[in-house]
């Protein structure tokens, strides 16, 4: 691409700008993360020169201003971006710096751009290829896990799979970014890119762990699928026995956390039907004071406990990951795991990776799954995570 500082007479666009810090990141080894909260016009962009491994049960309160991604595997390594340089964009266009982070941020850009450096890198890359789950596998894994269900040794597990295409030639992340917040406003749109994760798109529905001004803390329990068909009336669909009873034990898996840790101050509302992108979900959300409860590391403490939710591995859990391990026959990596901004505008959002696409130099690999209760049935399971997949591929496809 040409340099940006060519032209000093245009006007750069977000898209451009975007482009070139991402470019600038990786061409120095430097971990970035872009993203767009749900419902929320604001992009935002974090480069981090080092990024953090974070110690169990470090509190998310004390870090400074950042973004964290967690791979499935609770017991592997959480990763801290810290934000050595923040940008924030509104309206097509870099907003002006509104503290001392983004003015140092604004001067290391402008050294950038006016070093004449030609950016040509546009990801880091893992080597890591699951390749993709075989139908007849999967539907193997869905069988089995409703026979395990019927002697009664779980009620509920999450088997999933990946899909793998050749990467597009003409494949620009700013370009895929920018049409997930187009088409996905109520999910967290992310691209996440670090020399030691590689790089992970996604657009996902489905909130973990949110902090409000350290005063307010926030999950929702989210489960059930449908295809979506706009212009639906949502108090007219219709849920299955299957689906509702999925979603309750969501719910009662996040109700068991809080006892876990004595809390019965909490607000419940829902479930509710709601759209993410093209599919339906029942969701209810949870919130909890933490002035009036007088838990200040509330965040820190329930995503330690919710993680991994009974929405992408099981209940109970242990059992749930025991037969994961054994019929998936793949690493989940950062599939199902977590990741969002920490203490940026004093605010923490943190959500399950789902509908995500790994990248790599040569392929992408999207990854779904589908909750299996004893009212399952695999071919149905299986057209669900096609639904689940087309999220993503539609828009990398089409673009």
């Amino acid at each position: 691409m040409e340099t940006l500082a060519s032209d000093s007479q245009r006007t750069i666009s977000e898209s451009e700008y975007l482009s070139f810090l991402i470019g600038s990141a990786v061409e120095n080894h430097f971990s970035v993360a872009v993203w767009r909260l749900p419902n929320n016009p604001v992009r935002h962009l974090i480069i981090s020169r080092k990024n953090e491994i974070l110690q169990p049960q470090f509190p998310l309160e004390e870090l400074p201003e950042g973004f964290i991604v967690a791979p499935f595997d609770a017991a592997a390594d959480r990763i801290f971006m810290k934000a050595d340089f923040s940008f924030t964009f509104s309206d097509n266009s870099l907003k002006a710096p509104e503290n001392s982070l983004e003015v140092t941020s604004t001067t290391w850009l402008n050294a950038q751009l006016n070093n004449g450096k030609r950016v040509t890198k546009k990801f880091h890359y893992q080597t890591y290829l699951p390749g993709t789950t075989e139908k007849e596998r999967y539907l193997n894994a869905v069988s089995n896990g409703i026979s395990e269900i019927e002697k009664g040794v779980f009620e509920k597990v999450v088997p999933s799979r990946t899909y793998q295409l050749s990467t597009p030639p003409d494949l620009d992340v700013v370009d895929v970014f920018q049409n997930l917040c187009n088409n996905y406003p109520d999910a967290l749109v992310s691209f996440v890119s670090t020399p030691e994760c590689g790089s992970w798109l996604g657009a996902t529905p489905e909130l973990l762990v949110s902090v409000e001004d350290k005063t307010i803390f926030k999950t929702v329990a989210l489960a059930g699928t449908q295809a979506y068909t706009p212009g639906t009336n949502l108090k007219s669909v219709g849920w299955t026995q299957k689906d509702i009873e999925e979603q309750a034990l969501v719910e009662r898996y996040i109700i068991s956390c809080f006892k876990k840790i004595r809390l019965r101050e909490f607000e419940e509302h829902g479930p509710k039907t709601v759209v993410a992108g093209n599919l339906l979900h029942l969701k209810s959300e949870f919130k909890v004071d933490m002035i009036s409860t007088n838990f200040s590391q509330l965040g820190s403490v329930m995503l330690d406990l919710l993680h991994p939710t009974s929405a992408v591995c099981g209940v109970p859990l242990e059992p749930s990951l025991k037969f994961l391990q054994t019929y998936e026959g793949y690493s989940r990596q950062f599939y199902s795991g977590y990741l969002g901004p920490v203490n940026v505008k004093n605010n923490i959002g943190i959500f399950v990776n789902l509908r995500c696409a790994q990248l790599t130099r040569d392929n992408v690999i999207l990854y779904a799954g589908a909750g299996v209760t004893a009212d399952s049935v695999p071919e149905q399971e299986w057209e669900e995570t096609e639904m689940k997949l087309n999220t993503l591929l539609k828009i990398i496809v089409d673009k």
